[in-house]
């Protein structure tokens, strides 16, 4: 089968996103051809792509991708052609229209979960469903801090959280994704280039601060999530969109009150095949409930890539970003 695929020889900005057409031949042992319809756009590509997270070089870019299985390897169990499936990873070159892929990264996909969805949804959600339930094991009745509750995987925390009865105080940048974070039920919205929040978040508590902080964007809400934080409390940081938290000095955790910090991620959580199989079961109930509905904010052709990473890293999208291969 013929494809196209995105590739990096060097790490840098969106500029070092290029392509090629490659002849992709029978799948081997334990893989599977995968025809993809959608591609998810995450920031973990960006951190591929820029050197945050280094990867060997040329390298393929992007985890996340749904579509129909065209044919199986030798030693592949579960799948057969006609199938619809979807992946999250850990393997890259999800940007290309076609690609093989290790049965054993691939989830099949219920009836009623459609491509667009899949792709749009599992890393984010699974996440999700890892800092809540696995990492913050978030209770009903607590309230809950979420940086950045308008963005893709801050959209489905807080359908998550307000799902199983925890009450959310949301932070955006806009007052459109103040409004996206409000119609995804968070209870609280502030906005965190321009309010107080640590200050908001006390006066909400009653002075208390919050149980558990789920900070997404780094070094630039790192002071707030500090203060906004309860004594004995835990702030999970799980993303560097406003740069990585460096340089930690763990004398400021006895400062402010005994805290716990952890740094999560994904394919930590997800190591086993037990638990892969769990989490993704239980993102595909909360969706499939309506608990958590997938917005999809953005659509760009998958050649479009780098334009739709510099929107992502400029504050441009709002809920989850799809690229769509083209099938001739």
């Amino acid at each position: 089968m013929k494809a196209i695929e995105a590739f990096i020889e060097s790490q840098g900005g969106p500029e070092v996103i290029d392509w090629r057409e490659v002849m992709i031949g029978d799948p081997g042992p334990g893989q599977v051809l995968l025809r993809q319809t959608a591609v998810g756009l995450n920031y973990l590509d960006t951190y591929h792509r820029d050197g945050t997270y280094p990867v060997p070089l040329p390298s393929g870019l992007g985890v996340e991708s749904a579509g129909e299985v065209i044919a199986v390897g030798a030693d592949v169990h579960g799948f057969q052609p006609g199938d619809r499936a979807a992946t999250f990873g850990p393997e890259r070159n999800a940007y290309a229209s076609a690609r093989l892929v290790g049965a054993a990264s691939l989830f099949k996909l219920p009836a009623d979960i459609d491509d667009e969805t899949a792709a749009a949804a599992l890393l984010k959600a699974c996440t999700v469903e890892m800092l809540i339930e696995r990492c913050a094991k978030v209770e009903a009745g607590s309230t809950v801090l979420v940086h950045a509750a308008a963005g893709g995987v801050g959209l489905i925390l807080v359908q998550w959280l307000k799902a199983i009865g925890a009450t959310v105080i949301g932070t955006v940048s806009t007052e459109a994704k103040a409004h996206a974070a409000r119609e995804a039920g968070a209870d609280h919205v502030l906005m965190y280039k321009s309010d107080d929040v640590a200050a908001h978040v006390r006066e909400i508590t009653d002075g208390q601060g919050v149980p558990v902080t789920f900070d997404g964007i780094g070094m630039a809400t790192w002071d707030v999530s500090l203060k906004a934080t309860a004594r004995r409390g835990l702030i999970v940081s799980y993303g560097n969109a406003g740069g990585p938290v460096t340089g930690v000095n763990l004398g400021i955790l006895a400062q402010h009150g005994s805290q716990f910090v952890t740094r999560p991620t994904l394919f930590d959580y997800y190591h086993l095949p037990g638990e892969r199989a769990a989490g993704a079961a239980r993102v595909f109930e909360m969706i499939e409930s309506g608990a958590v509905r997938i917005t999809v904010g953005q659509r760009y052709s998958l050649q479009d890539a780098a334009r739709a990473h510099a929107d992502l890293q400029a504050g441009r999208t709002t809920g989850s970003t799809l690229l769509i291969p083209e099938h001739s």
